[in-house]
């Protein structure tokens, strides 16, 4: 597939004080945000109790808020999702909880004044299992760098294996301070999504080095940028579909 010319001769090293500058603007605006806001852990991590609802009209969040209230639900977490019709149901994990008892109270209440609700899911997660899965998730991030940093030094040079750990540390940055700034929900799938996105941007990574690579060999009088600028030009349609291919799997 060709979604570029076939020869383009973009000076990328010319414009890497431009590029440098607006990613640690960003890294430094996702730090700010993650500090600031912090992640919003979806049931997966926190533990707890999520319900869905539907209602055949719009619904009013502070009244659902009220209702959960006057019953003992002070930290019910009320939200829309999909449209104004779609309610959906935050509990806090409580040690002895049960999940159905919980259901069945939840729908009572919202029920009490005749409402026509429709029940659309119910998930429930011990506070125990979302710790040992939060937990879980960070050892898979942690152990998924530095193998890639091992990989990447045995495969070419220890040089270019901190720059590959660099652009998956600033994409990863990037991505976990959009969720904490827009307050997404960070749950097993976002999870599963920034795996994804590491393995993509890495293989992009790696191909684009081995570009780098056979070119500082096959040109060895060259200026050291020409032969870089070279490479990502040859390698740019492919960077641009895996980069595209990444933002289906977020937007996902």
């Amino acid at each position: 597939m060709r979604i570029i010319g076939k020869t383009t001769n973009i000076n990328f090293i010319g414009q890497r004080r431009l590029a440098v500058s607006a990613s640690v603007v960003l890294v430094f605006a996702s730090i700010f945000a993650l500090f600031q806001y912090g992640l919003s852990f979806g049931i997966d991590f926190t533990g707890g109790v999520l319900i869905e609802v539907g209602y055949p009209q719009e619904a009013d969040l502070s009244v659902i808020r009220s209702q959960l209230e006057n019953d003992g639900f002070d930290d019910a977490i009320v939200q829309h999702f999909g449209t104004a019709r779609d309610v959906m149901i935050r509990l806090m994990p409580v040690e002895g909880m049960d999940g159905n008892a919980i259901r069945k109270q939840i729908l009572s209440i919202l029920r009490a004044d005749g409402a026509d609700i429709e029940l659309r899911r119910v998930e429930f997660v011990g506070p125990q299992v979302g710790k040992e899965l939060a937990e879980t998730g960070a050892l898979a991030l942690l152990v998924a760098m530095i193998m890639i940093l091992v990989y990447v030094a045995l495969r070419f040079q220890w040089k270019f294996a901190l720059g590959a750990v660099a652009a998956l540390i600033h994409d990863v940055v990037l991505t976990l301070g959009f969720f904490a700034a827009l307050r997404l929900d960070f749950d097993l799938s976002v999870l599963a999504a920034i795996l994804a996105v590491i393995g993509y941007s890495l293989n992009d990574t790696i191909v684009v080095f081995d570009r780098i690579r056979e070119n500082f060999l096959t040109m060895r009088r060259g200026e050291p940028a020409d032969i870089i600028n070279l490479s990502i030009n040859q390698m740019l349609a492919r960077t641009l579909i895996t980069g595209l291919t990444t933002l289906v799997v977020l937007l996902a």
